[in-house]
Formats: structure tokens, sequence, C-alpha cells
């Protein structure tokens, strides 16, 4: 069964298990997830409403979006934990031979970049959800803004979450281009993801502790 068509119990049941995966990567994108799910929550709570006419057209296209957004990460749940199965199953490969042992640490570096390109992949719509959500501050429904300030920062946690998963595979993969290319986009991503969900919940706030 795959990880999107359990039970929210029984997701989250399996995350309690000793079984390593589904972890912290899936666990990311599905934090994601419901941070986009949120997004698009908002923007259709403002949708129809007379106050918010102005912005109706922004708001169709962010929940549109975000929905999108959803979708794919949901997506990235299933597909974080396929990638560690990958790792996983290298280990059963033999390694008594030159030839298997050459064979095996091949497979396992094809395996890391694969567990690595799905969390990065992660970080990237986390920072696009998240720079769709600051084109809704100020112009979404009010009475939704706690739910844009959740939104931001289940986005943000999962951006964190997602990029500990990178590095922590990035620490076995000795292709030192790949590895210099990630750390460098990675750091990017983290920078926008954390100035653009700052904003959101700095106005988020002044809304709502008024």
């Amino acid at each position: 069964m795959k990880l999107t068509e359990m039970k929210l119990t029984e997701f989250c049941a399996a995350l309690a298990s000793k079984e390593p995966a589904p972890g912290g990567g899936s666990a990311s994108a599905n934090m994601a997830a419901m941070g986009a799910g949120l997004l698009a929550m908002v923007a259709n709570l403002t949708i129809g409403k007379k106050k918010y006419a102005q912005h109706q057209e922004l708001m169709e296209e962010i929940a549109k979006e975000a929905d999108s957004l959803r979708l794919r990460l949901m997506d990235a749940v299933d597909r974080d934990a396929e990638a560690y199965n990958g790792v996983s199953a290298v280990f059963s490969m033999p390694k008594e031979t030159d030839a298997e042992k050459d064979a095996r640490t091949a497979a396992m570096q094809a395996a890391l970049k694969a567990a690595t390109r799905v969390p990065y992949e992660v970080m990237q719509l986390c920072r696009d959800a998240l720079t769709l959500a600051a084109r809704a501050v100020g112009k979404a429904n009010t009475n939704a803004a706690s739910d844009l300030g959740v939104a931001a920062h289940s986005l943000l946690a999962a951006t964190h979450g997602a990029w500990m998963n990178v590095l922590i595979n990035l620490g076995g993969i000795k292709d030192a281009e790949f590895v210099t290319a990630k750390m460098a986009g990675g750091v990017e991503i983290v920078a926008a993801a954390e100035s653009a969900a700052k904003d959101i919940i700095v106005h988020v706030m002044s809304e709502i502790s008024q």
C-alpha cells in the first residue's frame, strides 16, 4: 500500500514503527503538502467574497497553483520512501569478489543520489509554495490569517526537514560536482524559504494580535 493511501492514523503509526521508512523525508514531504493545502484553502476562502473582489483573479491563481504543488508533494511522500528502500536494498548485494564490490559501490552511489534528489525537489516545491503564499499576504481573507501562518510554518519546517535529508545523503556521495551543486542550491533555497516565511509570519502575527 502506498503511504498516501494510508489513513492518517496508519501513516503516523508507520512513522512510529521500528522500520526506517517512512522516515523524516516522507514526513517532511507530507508536512509540505499540508502547508500547500492550507494555502489553497486560504485562497478558496477568499474567492467569491465581495470584500476581496479586487483580488479574485490572484486568489484563483494561488488556489490552482497551491493545489498543484500539494499533489506533487504528496507524490514525493511515496517517492522518498521508495528512494530510501533503494539504498537499503544495496546492503543485501553480494560483496565477495572485486567485481561484486565494484557493482555494490556503484549501486550505492546511484541509490544515494536518488535519495538526495527527492528531498531536494521537496525543498524546491516548498520554496515555490512559500513564494506563492507571500503573494497572498494582505490580500487574503483575514478570517483565515492563522491558516496562512500555519501554512508558512509548515512549509518552512518541511524545507528544513528535507534539507537535513539532503545533507545526510550527500555525506556518502563521492561525486564532488553533484555534492557541490546540491549544497550550493540547497543553501540558496533555505535562505529564500526562511525569508519568505518570516515575512508571512510577521504579517500574520500582526493581524491576529490586534
